[in-house]
This record gives structure tokens, sequence and C-alpha cells, in this order.
């Protein structure tokens, strides 16, 4: 009798409920996206910014149409990839500039522990000398440029941001650039100009909406023109001579 009285005390008390399975960081199914090889040089293609067709993405991933199209379609569920139809054609560019500085940090982390000597490869000196992220100037000559606009006070510190002072106004224009016709700034837009922390030079180069512009115009005076279809810049002979100063960096050691 005592063994049923146990066994009806056991069945009549209350059953736990199961203990809630642990929760999974979002940034653990991102990690995992980034992590394919195919993936992860998708992203870094569209890191300078531009949008890229789907044949173009998986001709730099070096995978099938079939293959960068399930690819693509992860990428832009997770967020980190955005599609445009144009027409009959899609393209793909990152979705922000966060994702993009997400990347970059990452590479960066990912490189500390072989950092010179991956960099002293001649393939990626062109990189470090000069590319574009996600629409701005950097490498060394991205460095430079931000140096060269604090050091001459075109540029003054507001809070985590900078801002164009007069005498940057003034400067700009000589070079042609109309700092007025910026559009204005919406609320959800990025600040006119930051730091962001170069993945070569692992110091700050400039982010933000004046840095595109300025690179944009760069590039429209054929100051500056891309090194085939790679991130990469290099500065043209007439642009050493309107850049020159501005964008001078110190020879490697």
């Amino acid at each position: 009798m005592r063994v049923h009285t146990d066994a009806m005390t056991i069945a009549s008390a209350p059953r736990r409920p199961p203990a809630a399975a642990p929760h999974e960081p979002r940034m653990a199914r991102v990690a995992a996206l980034v992590a394919d090889p195919s993936r992860a040089r998708m992203l870094a293609f569209l890191l300078s910014g531009e949008v890229a067709s789907a044949g173009e993405l998986a001709r730099a991933a070096s995978v099938g149409a079939a293959t960068a199209s399930a690819h693509l379609a992860r990428l832009v569920d997770a967020g980190l990839l955005v599609c445009e139809p144009r027409g009959r054609h899609r393209y793909f560019r990152l979705a922000d500039a966060d994702v993009a500085h997400a990347l970059e940090a990452l590479a960066m982390v990912a490189e500390r522990s072989t950092h010179a000597r991956d960099w002293a490869a001649p393939a990626r000196q062109r990189l470090r000398e000069a590319r574009c992220c996600y629409g701005h100037l950097a490498g060394r000559r991205g460095v430079a440029l931000m140096a060269a606009l604090v050091g001459r006070g075109w540029l003054a510190a507001d809070g985590p941001a900078y801002a164009l002072t007069p005498a940057g106004i003034a400067g700009l224009a000589t070079l042609g650039f109309d700092a007025a016709a910026l559009p204005p700034a919406r609320p959800s837009a990025r600040p006119l100009a930051y730091g962001c922390l170069d993945w070569s030079e692992r110091r700050d180069h400039l982010a933000g909406r004046l840095p595109a512009a300025l690179l944009a115009h760069f590039l429209e005076r054929g100051w500056l023109r891309r090194v085939g279809g790679e991130r990469a810049l290099e500065m043209t002979p007439v642009g050493r001579v309107a850049l020159g100063e501005l964008l001078a960096v110190a020879p490697p050691a």
C-alpha cells in the first residue's frame, strides 16, 4: 500500500516545464553565412559600395549561376545584402554602411596575426595604397585625407563625428568641390563625416556623406581611377598635381 501511495504522490506532483533552449545570438547566424568562402568573396566584392549583378558575383566567387543565386538569397534574407530589380535584371549591394564596417572590422581581426606578411604581398599593395570602401576612400590615401582635413582645420570634431568648418568649405572650393551642394541630411542619413577604422592601416579614415561625395568628385575629375574591376584605386598624373599635398603619405619603411 505504501508503494501505491508513493506512486500516486509522484503521479499527482506538478511537472516542471521543460527547460527553455538557450538563446542563440543572431551573430551566430551571420557569422555562419560569412564563413562560407564563396559568400565571403561576394561580400568582399561589394565592399566598394557599388552594385553588382548575380553574374558578376558568381564570377567573383568562382561558382555557377544556380549556386550564386542560392547564396545571394541567403544573404538578402539575413539582411546583409539588398536586391535592386532594374528592368529584367537584378543587382545586389551591401545593405548599409553598418554591414560594410562590420566586414572590414572582421577582416582586420582575422588578419591581425599575419597583418604585416599579408599586406606585403604585391597583389595586395594596390588595395593598401588606395581603395574604395563603401563609397569612400580607404587605405594609405584615405588615412592621409583624414589627417590633412583635420590637420588643416577643414574638419572640426563634433561629438563622435566631424563638422565642416568655414575654412574647409573655402579649401574644398579650391578643388572645385561645392560643399553647399551636398544634399541636406535626412533623419536616417549617415553623419557628414566620421572616423572609420581602416582595415589595412589600423588607423581611421573618413566615412560619411562628405567623404563619399569627395571620392565621387575625385573620380569624376579623373584624379583617381579604378584599377580594372578591383576595389583598388590609383592616382593619375593629373591627380598627383591636384591632390598631391592633400593625399600625401610617408614612404613605407
